[in-house]
């Protein structure tokens, strides 16, 4: 059959996304043998020749692991010293504060905010101690902390500049920064409160009779005579936040070409993290008294899980690119472009089905936003509805993260989650989050 052909390219996507299903949940083959494996046969049924199929793969891991290994790496050596120091126990102390019922609305905040000026991947790294940490405080499952807090990330990611997506979209849409920023925000908020404060409350409220473990992480040490205090210990968060945002607003404010050249190395997550890391390495061992073989080794033991999570992440990446280089979602695009529909929905459609099938959230946008500015140039609305298609095509880049996103990876591997509890909740988040955030934009383009 046709590799062009829409139907047989729909076919060979749920064949492929079927079969990694079946390996992983009902076989138990590692997930990275899989990705590599289903990326393989995806590549060779979707007309790519052998030799091109291989250097998707492996395009694909090296586009992925040359930022999230550096990332994922240095994010475990600070959570190490963090929870070696009693850090993420002041942390976790403070937010368990008030009632239960009170920590996902905190933690999709909280996710908000950190994910504006820090990339996703960043941001979960950073904060994935805490999460574990205050879940074993308050006696509950950690997705009861996880879940609000991913959807904070995600709805920061999507609609909220200056993350890149919708800047990238806005751009190319000539739609106004400002309204976009406004309808992001105006957005945002019923999709964390629906995907997920009010999604944590109702799934995973359930109390805990023993705290869930943590093995990976050694608490601690008694020996010590002090710890980080809670102040310490947000800073110790902010940082490297802080210097990542200062970056982003000065090239914002003043243009990328003219942020001096040191702002701009230091404001780099790569090295902001490394900073962070180095400081309170020091400040572990000379004014807090640990031992500096403690730090040595809970910072080794912290990068064992890390391994596993950037090989299937990266393996990810992989069958994603196969997906992008095969052009299965540009032709699928294509045929969702004959369709007559209004411009917010047919922005929301062609995103969507970028993201389903090929994963990536900003190659969903950038394709979604070329199929959507020839029909917006011939189309006469406002300003503000020209803003709030940027949100319909972050939404429905946001929805149904599933096996194909290198995301779904690590939120699977750093939350220690099968494929299936992975697609009952972190793959409903994002549908939450993208599809609450569509429908707000939908109903103020009919008020306004």
């Amino acid at each position: 059959m046709d590799p062009s052909n829409p139907i047989y390219i729909v076919a060979t996507l749920a064949a492929s996304v079927a079969a990694l299903l079946v390996l992983v949940i009902r076989a138990k083959v590692p997930a990275f043998f899989t990705l590599i494996l289903v990326s393989l046969f995806a590549g060779l049924a979707l007309g790519l020749n052998p030799a091109d199929v291989v250097s998707s793969i492996q395009n694909g891991m090296a586009s992925v692991l040359g930022f999230i290994a550096v990332v994922v790496g240095l994010g475990a050596i600070l959570g190490a010293v963090l929870e070696q120091s009693g850090g993420v126990q002041a942390l976790s102390s403070r937010l368990a504060r008030g009632s239960v019922e009170s920590v996902p609305t905190k933690m999709s905040f909280l996710g908000l905010l950190v994910a504006i000026p820090v990339f996703f991947d960043v941001a979960l790294v950073i904060l994935i101690p805490v999460v574990k940490r205050l879940a074993q405080t308050i006696k509950r499952r950690p997705l009861y902390v996880a879940a609000p807090l991913l959807a904070g990330l995600a709805a920061a990611h999507a609609f909220i500049p200056p993350t890149p997506g919708p800047i990238a979209v806005a751009a190319l849409l000539n739609a106004d920064l400002g309204l976009v920023i406004l309808a992001g925000l105006v957005a945002t908020v019923p999709a964390i409160l629906c995907g997920g404060v009010l999604f944590a409350r109702r799934q995973y409220n359930v109390p805990v009779s023993t705290p869930p473990e943590d093995n990976d992480v050694d608490h601690h040490t008694e020996s010590t005579g002090s710890s980080l205090n809670f102040l310490a210990a947000f800073l110790a968060l902010a940082f490297p936040i802080v210097l990542v945002a200062s970056g982003t607003i000065l090239k914002m404010s003043l243009g990328e070409d003219q942020v001096p050249d040191m702002m701009r190395f230091v404001s780099h997550p790569f090295v902001a993290l490394l900073l962070t890391v180095g400081l309170y390495y020091t400040f572990a061992a000379t004014h807090l008294n640990l031992p500096a073989n403690d730090l040595n080794q809970a910072a080794m033991k912290s990068l064992e899980p890390a391994g596993a999570v950037v090989l299937v992440t990266g393996a990810g990446g992989a069958f994603k690119q196969v997906l992008i280089d095969s052009q299965a979602g540009a032709r699928i695009a294509e045929l969702a472009a004959s369709a007559n529909v209004s411009v917010l929905i047919f922005a929301f459609m062609i995103a969507g089905l970028v993201r389903v099938i090929q994963g990536s959230a900003t190659v969903a946008m950038i394709t979604a936003a070329g199929f959507t500015a020839p029909l917006l140039a011939v189309s006469d609305i406002s300003e503000f509805d020209r803003a709030l298609t940027v949100i319909a095509i972050a939404a429905g880049a946001t929805i149904l993260s599933h096996v194909n996103d290198s995301g779904f990876w690590l939120v699977s591997k750093y939350l220690d989650l099968s494929v299936n509890e992975t697609l009952k909740s972190w793959t409903v988040v994002s549908t939450l989050v993208g599809g609450i955030g569509f429908i707000t934009a939908l109903l103020l383009s009919i008020v306004f």
